[in-house]
Formats: C-alpha cells, sequence, structure tokens
C-alpha cells in the first residue's frame, strides 16, 4: 500500500494492462481503478495469478476449459504441429490432415445426420457464420424472402454484429445500434421466472411453443427462416429447458419449414453428460455450431455443421456462382485443428462423459442444498453446469434491488475464498473443468459455502 492514498501498489504487468489494454465485458471506467485479476499460470482445475494465488477455476475460464489448464496431450498436440505445419488456409481446395480428420470426426460425433463441417475462430464467428450460410441456402432454393431469424431473450450467441443481434441480451445491443433487420427474439424459456402462477413445466413448454407459432404466423412462414437455441442458456443464467420444450418447439419448426439452429458452443462435448445438449434434449439440429470445448479452450476454433440438404443446396449454387464466397483466413488452422482433434481423442480414452455422469449428480445436488438458504430462489443445471439464483423473498421470487449488486458481490467473496465464479445478474454460475475430482468438487463447494456466508452476513 501506498502511505500517501492507500492504494495497492500496483505491478508493472498492471500498469501495462491498464494503459493499454482494452478489456471485453468489463467497466472500462471502474477498470483504470480496480485493475486486473494477472493470471499467469494454469494447473489441471488451477489457476495462479501473478501474487501466486491458487485458484479453483470454477467456470473452465468462460465456459471452455474441459480438461483443464495444462493437459500434456494437448500441450504436445500444439508443439508437434507447430513445428509440423505451422499455418495453411484452406481456400481454394487446398487442406491439412489434421482439419480433414477433424471434419471427419465431428460428423461421427453429430447428434443429427449432417453433410460437411466449416471452420471458423470463435462460437461469435461460428454463428455469424450459421447466419450467412442460412441466407445463402434459401436463396439457393429460391426462397429470398425467407430470410428472418428468431432467437430468445436472454439467449447469448457471440458479439459480431449478426451474432450480437441474435444475443437476447441488453447490454449486448444498448448503444450498438443493434439489433439488425431480419433477427428477432421471442420468450425466455425459465420456468422459475415466467411461468404464471401454478403451471407445469409441460404447459409452460406449450404455451411457448404455441407463442412461437403464432410470432412465425405474424412475421408470415414465408419470411421465417431459422430459430436458433443453446441446449442450456449459458450467458442469460443457465437456464435449463422445462420438460417437453424442445420437442414441442421442433414440432412447430418443421409445420413451417423453419431451420432448427444448435448453438453447442458452451454445452458441446460432454458438458450436460452426453456429447452435446442436443442428445440430453432431444434435438436434432438442421445447423450445429460449437467451440470453447472443441479445443478445451487451448486455441480458438469453432465449427460449422451443415446438415445433408442445406449442403446440397449450397454445392449447387457455388457451382452457379463459382465459388462459396466465404471464409476465414484461420479456418481449419492446422493447429488449432490438430489440437481440436487431441481434445476429441482424450474425451474417448479418458472416458471422460462417463466421468461427467459419475459426478454429476453429486454436483448437482450440492447446487439444490443451497435451497435450505433463505436467499436462494432457484438452484438449476444439468450434468457438470448449474447457477443458484439469488431472491429477497423466496415466496414471491421478488429479486433484489440490481443496485445491490448481489451476483457480484458474491462473485468477489468468492474470488477471495480462490473460487472464480461468473454473476451474471443475481445468477451465480459454476461450470468447472470436466475433470474435476470428487474431492476437487467438495473443495469447490466448501468455498462457495464460506463466500455465502460471507454475503448473508451482510444482508439485512
Amino acid at each position: 500500500m501506498n502511505a500517501a492514498d492507500n492504494t495497492p501498489k500496483r505491478s508493472a504487468l498492471d500498469a501495462q494492462d491498464i494503459g493499454a489494454h482494452l478489456h471485453p465485458y468489463t467497466n472500462l471506467a471502474t477498470h483504470e481503478d480496480v485493475g486486473p485479476l494477472m493470471i499467469t499460470r494454469g494447473d489441471g482445475i488451477h489457476v495462479i495469478d501473478e501474487q501466486g494465488r491458487k485458484y479453483i477455476e470454477g467456470m473452465s475460464a468462460l465456459w471452455c476449459s474441459s480438461l483443464g489448464f495444462s493437459h500434456p496431450r494437448l500441450v504436445q498436440a500444439g508443439i508437434d504441429a507447430l513445428k509440423t505445419l505451422p499455418y495453411y488456409h484452406t481456400f481454394n481446395h487446398r487442406s491439412n490432415p489434421a482439419v480433414a480428420q477433424l471434419a471427419d470426426k465431428l460428423i461421427q460425433l453429430a447428434p443429427a445426420p449432417m453433410a460437411k463441417v466449416f471452420f471458423a475462430n470463435s462460437g461469435s464467428e461460428a454463428n455469424d457464420t450459421a447466419i450467412k450460410i442460412i441466407w445463402y441456402y434459401h436463396n439457393a432454393i429460391g426462397k429470398p424472402a425467407k430470410k428472418k431469424i428468431l432467437s430468445r431473450q436472454r439467449g447469448y450467441h457471440g458479439v459480431t454484429v449478426a451474432a450480437a443481434s441474435l444475443t437476447g441480451l441488453p447490454a449486448n445491443h444498448q448503444d450498438f445500434d443493434l439489433p439488425i433487420a431480419r433477427i428477432g427474439h421471442v420468450e425466455c424459456p425459465h420456468h422459475y421466472r415466467y411461468a404464471n402462477p401454478g403451471e407445469s413445466e409441460a404447459d409452460f413448454a406449450t404455451r411457448l411453443a404455441d407463442a412461437l407459432e403464432q410470432r412465425i404466423l405474424q412475421e408470415g412462414p414465408e419470411t421465417v427462416a431459422a430459430f436458433i437455441a443453446e441446449p442450456v442458456m449459458g450467458a442469460g443464467g443457465v437456464i435449463v429447458p422445462p420438460e417437453t420444450y424442445f420437442e414441442k418447439i421442433q414440432a412447430v419448426l418443421r409445420k413451417y419449414e423453419v431451420l432448427m439452429v444448435a448453438d453447442e458452443v458452451i454445452c458441446g462435448f460432454g458438458r450436460t453428460g452426453q456429447m452435446f445438449g442436443s442428445h440430453t434434449f432431444g434435438i436434432q439440429p438442421d445447423i450445429l455450431t460449437c467451440a470453447k470445448a472443441l479445443s478445451s479452450g487451448y486455441v480458438p476454433i469453432s465449427a460449422v455443421m451443415v446438415a445433408p440438404k442445406i449442403y446440397e443446396a449450397m454445392a449447387a449454387n457455388s457451382g452457379k456462382i463459382g465459388t462459396f464466397g466465404h471464409g476465414y483466413t484461420y479456418s481449419g488452422h492446422p493447429v488449432a485443428a490438430a489440437v481440436a482433434l487431441e481434445t476429441l481423442k482424450v474425451y474417448e480414452d479418458e472416458q471422460i462423459l462417463a466421468h461427467v455422469n459419475q459426478l454429476s449428480p453429486i454436483f448437482q445436488s450440492r447446487l439444490r442444498g443451497y435451497l435450505d438458504r433463505a436467499y436462494v430462489g432457484e438452484a438449476r443445471g444439468v450434468g457438470l453446469i448449474g447457477a443458484i439464483e439469488l431472491v429477497a423473498d423466496k415466496a414471491t421470487r421478488q429479486p433484489f434491488d440490481p443496485a445491490l449488486k448481489l451476483g457480484y458481490r458474491l462473485a468477489q467473496y468468492a474470488q477471495e475464498e480462490g473460487l472464480i465464479v461468473r454473476a451474471m445478474g443475481d445468477a451465480v454460475a459454476l461450470c468447472p473443468p470436466l475433470i474435476i475430482t470428487e474431492a476437487e468438487m467438495a473443495e469447490m463447494f466448501a468455498r462457495l459455502d464460506r463466500s455465502l456466508d460471507k454475503l448473508q452476513a451482510t444482508l439485512p
């Protein structure tokens, strides 16, 4: 501390960060005073800051690091790829062994028949690409008016201009002049918050499916091209769909020939206990996007899978035009593809799905144990993802005054206890690396227990 002003002494790294780094998803004005949590190393489920403090990364670092932070096979795959072919592109018929093998493997793992895989660098780019493919496809099949895409309130699909328009969170639109035209939003499927009194999950799902149908009719079925959804809504608060929701939603989509797009960026590769969230919730997507755990977050890579009918129309249209005029410099980057391919092999070799299914009952039981606390209104989740929602009154589900920032405060108390969680309003999420052990999980919840005790001591 500086005696003169009682402010913490900044390291040279902190000063460089504050002075030069424009942070995403950060209060930029506050950052100048608060500064960064400077993470310098990672090991297993832990990350270590520049002071040597060790944290359980209870969010897998933005839902990404499914295999932890130092898996030797992923590290070696990256080293070997860098030595062999550090970069090449996939434009104009070029390819590399890793991307060809990765595409083939993803087709094998897909929850519905898929024809081809397109590679990008992030979930945002994957969803942006899906939008372009949807528009391209409908032009190709002679339906140029069928271009509108419906997303959901509180859904999260990225931050490019088009993907941020799909996202149904106000902060992603405010002062960015979003959403763009031809993208709309329907109701959020959060039973706890939006069901009518006494309405069952199945009845709530029926009502949402009926509302979707009415929206399609209002817009004109000949203009509605696609519906996009996360199997479990992540950044919107870890919202698990109500019973029968996707069954009823998909029936409406089929009735009006509206494409189903599954955003598996968070749920894909074991998070829900199956390879994809679409497996868990009976989704049969026409287009599937994935990222994050595709490489355990070790290198940037994402993918878009398209069904045969979509690819066939795309191929015919590109033949007419002369090319499929879309792609990224790093689409199918050989290093990223090699690490992703090894990641998929590790999931199989280390039986990660079986491990998740062994631990998920314990994880979900511990989460729901927080319902005993007076200010926890809901505990929800599936597999190894979940959240608790803080409320001022459990009986009425009355939320706390947002100005109190209780979710943010709980996340700060957790950080003090050596646990990283994520606050989304007053919902606080956990999404630990899939390799977490039962003992490590017990320690994670012990730290969250102490954090909740600290928060409770500040409540009226």
